[in-house]
């Protein structure tokens, strides 16, 4: 227990250090890409997957979000990921992003529209 403990601690900085890197100038394109996406998704108060669908609801947090990590911190300079790693770790609060937030209801509702749609032609 206390390994996956240390391991969620550790996933949680690293979004946060992603989220810095996704705002530093010195971060190369395209880890500012993956970083900002990664980081926008795991912090979003919204998940693409709901949590209360069985098995697929924590499938994105348990398999998407390390993997997405794992490809930013390997674009990322070691040195300047130390960096990012140890302001994430001063950081008190938690940001958000609310952009990537309204992104994913956006897809739920133009989902549920097209749902809706489909129903209602399939059946008239």
């Amino acid at each position: 227990m206390k390994t996956l403990a240390a391991w969620a601690r550790g996933i949680k900085r690293d979004v946060t250090a992603l989220w810095f890197a996704a705002r530093d100038k010195r971060t190369p394109l395209a880890a500012k890409l993956i970083a900002g996406a990664v980081a926008a998704y795991a912090l979003s108060p919204i998940d693409l997957i709901p949590d209360f669908i069985p098995v697929l609801g924590y499938l994105d947090d348990l398999i998407i979000v390390p993997l997405g990590i794992a490809a930013a911190i390997r674009l990322i300079p070691d040195p300047l990921m130390a960096e990012f790693r140890r302001l994430a770790s001063d950081q008190a609060a938690r940001p958000r992003s609310l952009a990537a937030a309204g992104v994913i209801a956006a897809l739920w509702v133009a989902a549920a529209a097209a749902c809706g749609w489909a129903l209602q032609n399939l059946f008239l």
